[in-house]
């Protein structure tokens, strides 16, 4: 047996002598934490060697070594700098480093110009001191991901800062004026993907509007942007992602390609994506206020939607009976509807008329159904769309139950019990799970 061990270890450490250094950058590359890099290159001269001339992705991350969080500004600066410039033609580079209040600017400016001819992908979310424009200084001639946070870009050229291969750009708090971001959008012709996080956007004017446009954005993500008008020109869009954004007005001028719609804690006055909305397969809302007539007409076209959600949601005008999600609708508009998600106050006019028809949600298979505020009518919600789902696999129900239980919260909870029980005797082919906070 020991024989037999120690053959095996000499035929491993035989092969791994005989890795080509290619072979051994790209196993460091997976690596990633410039730790472990380091460490590893130490093993022998030829993973020196790999490490110098073939380690493709570094990355300095403070979650990634416990002792970043110890480290001076100025002794992250010199380790950075000195591993950066054992390697070459770094085509990855990422540095997220938490507890530092900023960098100066000589040595970023080293990172960028010395990798700026290989470089495909920078993520950096430190602050430089003064100021480093980020997207003057590095290489725009390969850079395929940009994610930058917690500096400014100003001054954008697109006439000949230009990036003909980025293809992904993220801004997290980043300082920028509307202007220079809609130029910057133009100076990217390839950009698929575009995300901006809490940016700090700086208007020409008094009235806060913000237009862009990309002819070759398929993917919006945006969180946290206060504005009076948001104008996005996007012929190209598949997917759109509103999250925490207070707005006056958001218009989409596209060509029917978006397929994803996901809207959280949005307040606007007007939402318009166009009427051209066949192309849309998941629709998700939550934590919003809707006018649903309004909604469903600008969705009513979408006879391939696959995924609808409506969570948490407060209707314009309660009292009115079209503001009620009914079945009848959504089967007629939502021919390949297979999964449908309801949350928000339940009321009399809701069993009356969203209940009303007699048509059926074919295709459904996942029905999850939620309240924040348990009501006797819940239980005879759920049956009444139970029974106008043939094919449903699986019930989930969410429900939040309140520690300081009255009375009157425990009876209706025990009652709800009570009929699901019996329900289930009906649909014993259905799973049923809950889920209560």
């Amino acid at each position: 047996m020991f024989t037999s061990g120690s053959n095996s270890c000499s035929q491993s450490s035989l092969c791994m002598e005989h890795l080509p250094v290619e072979v051994i950058g790209n196993i460091l590359s997976w690596l990633r934490a410039a730790r472990d890099v380091v460490i590893a290159s130490t093993t022998c001269r030829k993973w020196r060697e790999a490490c110098r001339n073939h380690l493709h992705t570094l990355s300095f991350n403070s979650n990634d070594w416990p002792v970043f969080h110890d480290l001076t500004a100025s002794d992250l600066e010199i380790i950075i700098t000195q591993t950066i410039f054992q390697t070459k033609g770094l085509q990855c580079l990422s540095i997220f480093i938490d507890d530092v209040d900023e960098f100066s600017a000589a040595p970023v400016i080293a990172w960028l110009m010395y990798t700026r001819d290989t470089l495909r992908e920078l993520h950096y979310n430190v602050r430089t001191s003064p100021n480093v424009n980020i997207i003057e200084k590095s290489g725009r001639q390969r850079l395929e991901v940009l994610a930058l946070a917690h500096n400014s870009i100003m001054g954008v050229e697109p006439s000949y800062q230009k990036f003909p291969c980025l293809k992904s750009l993220l801004l997290s708090y980043v300082s920028i004026s509307a202007l220079d971001l809609s130029l910057l959008l133009t100076a990217c012709p390839k950009l698929e993907i575009l995300a901006l996080v809490n940016p700090d956007i700086a208007m020409s004017d008094a009235q806060a509007t913000m237009e862009l446009s990309s002819p070759s954005l398929k993917d919006l993500y945006v969180e946290a942007i206060s504005l009076d008008k948001f104008l996005l020109e996007a012929d190209s869009l598949e997917k759109l992602h509103l999250k925490d954004c207070p707005l006056e007005c958001f218009e989409l001028i596209g060509k029917g390609t978006l397929r994803v719609l996901k809207i959280d804690d949005v307040s606007v006055v007007h939402f318009d994506i166009g009427e051209n909305t066949e192309n849309l397969e998941v629709v998700d809302v939550s934590n919003f206020t809707m006018m649903w007539p309004k909604f469903c007409h600008m969705i009513s076209k979408s006879s391939k939607l696959r995924r609808l959600r409506l969570w948490t949601v407060v209707f314009d005008d309660e009292d009115d009976e079209d503001e009620v999600v009914d079945v009848e609708t959504l089967s007629v508009c939502f021919p390949q509807l297979s999964h449908l998600s309801l949350s928000y106050d339940l009321r009399a006019e809701v069993l009356l008329y969203g209940l009303q028809g007699s048509s059926h949600l074919a295709n459904l298979v996942v029905l999850e159904l939620g309240w924040t505020v348990i009501s006797d009518f819940f239980s005879e919600w759920v049956a009444g769309l139970l029974g106008r789902c043939p094919k449903l696999k699986k019930l989930v129900i969410y429900g939040v139950v309140s520690e300081a239980k009255t009375h009157e919260e425990c009876r209706i909870l025990a009652s709800f019990t009570s009929s699901i029980v019996n329900l289930m005797r009906k649909y014993i082919h259905v799973e049923v799970q809950f889920e209560y906070e």
